[in-house]
């Protein structure tokens, strides 16, 4: 590994088209419909200079920076999570010839997929997805096939937005794992990223750009604009003693409340960079020689998901409302060592009524009622 180097934008491009060179698809950030996206990219020219964002409850907007910064903005509208557990995928097909069945997977994903621009919170949520899909007893194979034709150029944040409270779980706004290479991106007194290495396959790309070792005023610079991030928060989430705070509330009459206003479009799970419920779909084609079984993305805000026999085991919002918020804060620790949220606020910015998950923990902690004693 190397220490600290400085590139500037031009050196930036090159890098990017160092990763085209190598057969990677550059998948970054781009303005596209009123927002800040992720989706393919050619290289600078297509990132969203001198663009940055306004967030808060229900409420998204561009706005115009006074600098010429790339990476001026919070959370995008995506995360990276579409890109590598696809939001469809096939799992196999079934053909008749004559009178056998032939059952064929798909072929492996080969797509070499490099991520330009990735936040701290982005690679928190990749981690916790890591954890669920792979590392357990029956991995996922495409999601594993994807991840592991992953490059990740992380951009440690300075414009978290009002929605943000990424410190609170302690997964930003600086990247400390997880990716290949990470830069903190500086606009005075001229434009310049300091880079720092990730891994071996990081180093050795960023040895095929001209770089300049980082000075002292570099690396100060960079450190503040973290530490400034860390100050800006728009949110903040109490998260001691939360798991065992929010089981002894099943019954507490805020998740009432907040059923009254909560829609069920599941706009939080789909925008949520950890979510990971899917479905299966069957489909035959015309001739009935074809069958198809797919896996798409489905919610918990779904009455179908928890369907049973006899019916939903959540038939209410408030009961669905309460899974969503409790398997997040609580139980996702009991399942897999950690909190299932990474602070990036995309459930409270695109929640088309403006809940905030941080309101509400904090109102159920406000107003917690006593336990109730078995019989």
């Amino acid at each position: 590994m190397t220490g600290q180097l400085v590139l500037g934008v031009a050196e930036l491009d090159a890098l990017c088209a160092a990763l085209v060179a190598d057969g990677y698809t550059l998948w970054g950030p781009r303005v596209r419909d009123g927002a800040i996206v992720l989706d393919q990219i050619a290289g600078v020219a297509d990132l969203p200079r001198g663009v940055g964002d306004e967030q808060s409850p229900g409420r998204y907007r561009l706005r115009a920076r006074q600098d010429e910064a790339l990476f001026g903005y919070a959370a995008a509208a995506q995360s990276p999570k579409r890109e590598l557990l696809v939001p469809r995928t096939t799992l196999f097909s079934i053909r008749k010839r004559g009178q056998q069945l032939q059952i064929q997977a798909p072929p492996a994903p080969t797509r070499k997929l490099a991520l330009i621009g990735v936040r701290a919170c982005e690679l928190a949520a990749i981690a916790r997805q890591d954890h669920v899909l792979i590392e357990g007893p029956h991995a996922d194979t495409d999601y594993a096939a994807r991840r592991a034709q992953l490059f990740v150029l992380s951009i440690h944040c300075g414009a978290p937005a009002g929605t943000c409270f990424c410190v609170s779980m302690g997964t930003g706004p600086k990247a400390r794992t997880g990716f290949d290479l990470a830069a903190t991106e500086l606009l005075e007194p001229t434009h310049r990223f300091v880079f720092e290495v990730g891994s071996e396959r990081g180093a050795e790309l960023l040895s095929r750009v001209h770089t300049s070792p980082a000075q002292a005023a570099d690396l100060e610079q960079a450190e503040d604009v973290s530490a400034n991030a860390a100050q800006h928060m728009g949110r903040a989430l109490e998260t001691e003693g939360l798991p065992a705070l929010l089981m002894s509330q099943l019954e507490h009459p805020r998740f009432h409340e907040v059923a009254e206003r909560c829609l069920g479009c599941a706009s939080c799970t789909m925008v949520c960079p950890t979510c990971f419920c899917t479905n299966t779909e069957d489909t035959t084609d015309l001739s009935g020689e074809l069958a198809t079984r797919s896996r798409l993305w489905d919610s918990c805000f779904s009455p179908d998901f928890a369907y049973v026999s006899g019916g939903s085991a959540r038939p209410t919002l408030r009961a669905r409302y309460r899974q969503w918020l409790t398997h997040k804060l609580a139980t996702w620790h009991e399942q897999f060592g950690s909190s299932g949220c990474v602070g990036c606020g995309r459930c409270i910015t695109w929640c088309p009524v403006g809940i905030d998950i941080t309101e509400e923990v904090s109102a159920i902690r406000l107003s917690a009622q006593p336990a109730r004693e078995e019989p």
